[in-house]
């Protein structure tokens, strides 16, 4: 399989849809990939038409198994912490930070960094046979994709514990009631439950739902600085005062405020 053909982005209407394409990997992540989901999702938040997006898996094993240990096991213990962690971090700081509402939809399995890339989601849509857990610890590592903080600040301290240090894996069914998936749809129906929600989503106002995310982020710690100066700065960019601005800049004058 080309590498070119291990990440599929589709558009229907404002809806896009990523599909993680290595299912004989059960879709694991390496460098390679993680840019290419970065750029991926850099082009969707840059495209003003979009209005949702769904993050799943191609097959029906996994929705992704996490970080690929053909990629990590031969690193240094700097390269390690230095270029598989920080590069993981920043990638899914960005889809965690997605402008539009993101659903995961977990048609598979969603270990250790498919865990932690699941919950990046706004939302996530699980399907019947689908099992989730943090079983790093068990191979001697942690969790290093945000797995011990956002996992943490997403469903509670509580469940961040069970997984990554007592090993408890639950099933879907299990994960809808402690709240770690949100919808869970039967086998094979997950990414038709995920585009219903997605409608239902984008048929409400795009500005105001893109703002609510963005101030729900801040609350919840995952974004500060930057929503906040997006809300105001796009308030500011409506106000007659922005307009004597620029036209007395263009001018060359002194710019006249008037109180309102």
């Amino acid at each position: 399989m080309a590498d070119a053909e291990r990440l599929i982005v589709a558009r229907e209407g404002t809806l896009a849809i990523v599909t993680l394409n290595r299912p004989e990997k059960l879709n694991a992540l390496d460098l390679p990939l993680l840019a290419e989901l970065e750029q991926a999702f850099a082009a969707i938040d840059r495209e003003p038409q979009v209005r949702c997006a769904i993050l799943t898996g191609a097959g029906e094993k996994a929705f992704c198994a996490g970080g690929d240990i053909a990629a990590w096991s031969g690193l240094s213990a700097h390269e390690f912490a230095r270029v598989w962690i920080r590069e993981g971090h920043r990638v899914f700081d960005r889809l965690a930070r997605l402008r539009v509402p993101l659903i995961a939809c977990l048609n598979g399995h969603a270990l250790g960094g498919g865990l932690e890339l699941a919950a990046t989601a706004d939302f996530r849509v699980a399907e019947a046979h689908v099992r989730i857990g943090a079983p790093e610890a068990g191979l001697g590592i942690i969790p290093g994709w945000s797995g011990t903080q956002r996992v943490t600040r997403r469903f509670g301290a509580r469940l961040a514990r069970l997984m990554a240090i007592a090993g408890e894996v639950y099933p879907a069914g299990e994960a809808l009631h402690l709240g770690l998936v949100d919808y869970v749809a039967e086998r094979g129906g997950g990414l038709a439950r995920s585009r219903e929600l997605a409608e239902r989503i984008m048929a409400r106002g795009p500005f105001a739902t893109q703002a609510v995310k963005a101030l729900i982020n801040v609350a919840e710690g995952e974004e500060r600085d930057s929503p906040l100066e997006a809300l105001a700065g796009g308030f500011a960019a409506t106000t007659e005062d922005l307009q004597e601005g620029v036209a007395s800049f263009r001018e060359k004058r002194t710019a006249r405020f008037e109180d309102r």
